[in-house]
């Protein structure tokens, strides 16, 4: 803990990520939503190209910290837990920290990576850990636990893109052969709807393969449904709770990255239009879908609500949800008597108490007096 009365927080935004610019835009939303009176925040910036940034303050915020700033790293050492200047020569001291509020979509931040590199740091973070980050950037391995919950998923099959540029005829059958057209192709490791293609014949499937492909390793094909797409907040570590759930009507064909950051038009609405029993349906799935991930703090929960069937189908959960001043996250909470900036303070709240959990782990065995530091195999 620092000095300072207030919580020295350092917001983690932009990466090496193609959905740097959504992280840019969650970010400014999350630092304009920190209560000054109670935080004093650290923005850092991560460059396209990996470089860590510190601006000088809240207000220089975006793009300025990307384009200047003080070269920083943050050492695998958690007896500093401090920002070290890259160059001792500034004189600039280092920076400690409180906690981290890593708001970085897609990959080098949202699979793990980042998670992976606080714990070593010794630094509280908000946010799913390591292993629920990865898992909720693979959206296959999802799939597959969500499988094991006995929660209902699209049809689909995943493959590698090695396999896909070795055996394109095999994969090419192996797709008409689980599911029937019009699928979705995207990359199975990013999210914001990057790299993803509505593929509604079969002759439209390997321009939709390579460029999923240009984004992960491992491609991803669904079965497309004619559906309502519904969301639903999830916020806690072990007392989970759900909001209320609510619905996304995208002016475009569907729910891309252009209407989801780029165009007006999407309309979002909150609470979604739902019979009581649909509404406790879509927040038991979301709570169960969370826990099979072994998901801490936050997540919001994707779901397809097939218009003929009225089936529900869990699609995706994203571990570090948008935070923009339309992204859902925030609204379906504001909606559920949550506030933005109590919101924040709440996840704020579960990253200190959930370091404070990691604590108690032993990670080393003492070894009884005189054992002279041996172990018998």
């Amino acid at each position: 803990m620092t000095s300072s009365k207030r919580l020295r927080v350092g917001v983690l935004f932009g990466g090496r990520s193609g959905e740097h610019e959504v992280s840019l835009a969650s970010a400014a939303s999350v630092i304009r939503a920190l209560d000054p009176e109670k935080y004093e925040v650290v923005p850092i910036g991560i460059t396209k190209d990996g470089r860590w940034l510190v601006g000088s303050g809240a207000q220089k915020m975006l793009p300025d910290v990307l384009k200047s700033g003080e070269r920083v790293f943050l050492p695998p050492d958690p007896t500093a837990a401090a920002l070290v200047p890259m160059s001792r020569n500034t004189g600039q001291p280092s920076v400690t920290l409180d906690v981290v509020f890593p708001i970085m979509h897609g990959t080098f931040g949202e699979d793990g990576t980042v998670q992976g590199f606080l714990e070593l740091a010794g630094l509280p973070y908000v946010g799913a850990g390591v292993l629920a980050s990865s898992v909720g950037m693979d959206k296959d391995v999802q799939k597959r636990l969500f499988e094991q919950e006995g929660l209902p998923i699209v049809p689909y099959v995943a493959f590698q893109r090695s396999q896909w540029e070795r055996e394109p005829v095999a994969v090419l059958k192996l797709v008409k052969k689980k599911l029937r057209f019009p699928v979705f192709a995207k990359p199975a490791t990013l999210g914001s709807s990057v790299g993803m293609t509505r593929v509604k014949t079969a002759s439209e499937l390997p321009a939709a393969l390579n460029l999923a492909a240009e984004f992960a390793m491992k491609i991803l094909v669904e079965r497309a449904v004619n559906a309502r797409e519904i969301e639903v907040s999830v916020l806690g570590n072990d007392d989970v709770r759900a909001s209320i759930p609510g619905e996304i009507v995208p002016h475009r064909e569907f729910y891309d990255y252009t209407a989801k950051y780029l165009e007006q038009g999407t309309n979002l609405i909150i609470p979604a239009k739902l019979t009581k029993s649909q509404v406790k349906t879509f927040q038991e799935y979301a709570v169960r879908a969370f826990r099979a991930i072994d998901g801490a703090g936050m997540a919001r929960c994707d779901f397809f609500l097939e218009k003929r069937t009225s089936k529900i189908y869990v699609n995706e959960l994203n571990t570090i949800p948008g935070f923009t001043s339309i992204s859902m996250y925030p609204k379906l909470w504001e909606a559920s008597g949550l506030p933005y900036p109590k919101l924040i303070d709440r996840l704020i709240e579960l990253a200190l108490e959930r370091h404070r959990e990691m604590a108690r782990t032993k990670y080393s065995i003492e070894l009884p007096a005189g054992s002279g530091g041996a172990l018998e195999s």
